[in-house]
């Protein structure tokens, strides 16, 4: 039975498979990782969970242009399954091209329902901390995503060109 839980250093191991399981250079969503994010090493797997795990504490001061938001691993017998994010708020930039929530399910693991079941837990804690709706967006020809979306009740603004390219806007009711 999968969980979500609160990334940690102890999934380092499981968290690395999951990354080169994506390939290199390719973008996983859900994992708060940058370019810069230097995980190989434990110091600096460790400086990287403890970054994304300090975004959703109020008591830490946010470099400017960044949100609050909970990051959760989707973890099933000690194997790192996917990632995805909860930002408490939008500024300009989340709500142009990237929404409250963002979700990744490594490749092996995809077609389980797995996006679909975190993104209901997901929900659950945007309720939890006062949100009433949430933009969650796609790209446009992610055909699973855009359902996963309206299962849980999605409806779509529109589709627009986006930084990321073209994207399926949907907003859910809470």
């Amino acid at each position: 039975m999968p969980e979500l839980v609160v990334p940690t250093v102890g999934l380092h191991g499981a968290w690395l498979d999951a990354h080169d399981e994506w390939g290199p250079g390719l973008h996983e969503d859900g994992f708060g990782l940058r370019p810069s994010d230097e995980v190989r090493s434990p110091d600096g797997f460790a400086a990287w969970v403890r970054r994304v795990n300090e975004q959703a504490d109020p008591g830490t001061l946010l470099a400017e242009g960044q949100v609050r938001c909970t990051h959760r691993w989707i973890v099933e017998d000690d194997r790192v399954l996917g990632g995805i994010a909860l930002r408490h708020e939008l500024n300009d930039v989340l709500l142009r091209g990237a929404g409250h929530v963002g979700y990744g399910i490594r490749p092996s693991a995809r077609r389980r329902g797995l996006a679909t079941w975190a993104l209901g837990r997901m929900l659950g804690e945007a309720r939890a901390i006062g949100l009433d709706r949430v933009l969650i967006v796609c790209a446009a020809d992610n055909v699973a995503s855009a359902r996963t979306i309206e299962r849980h009740g999605g409806v779509l603004e529109d589709v627009r060109d986006t930084e990321l390219g073209p994207t399926r806007r949907y907003w859910v009711s809470l």
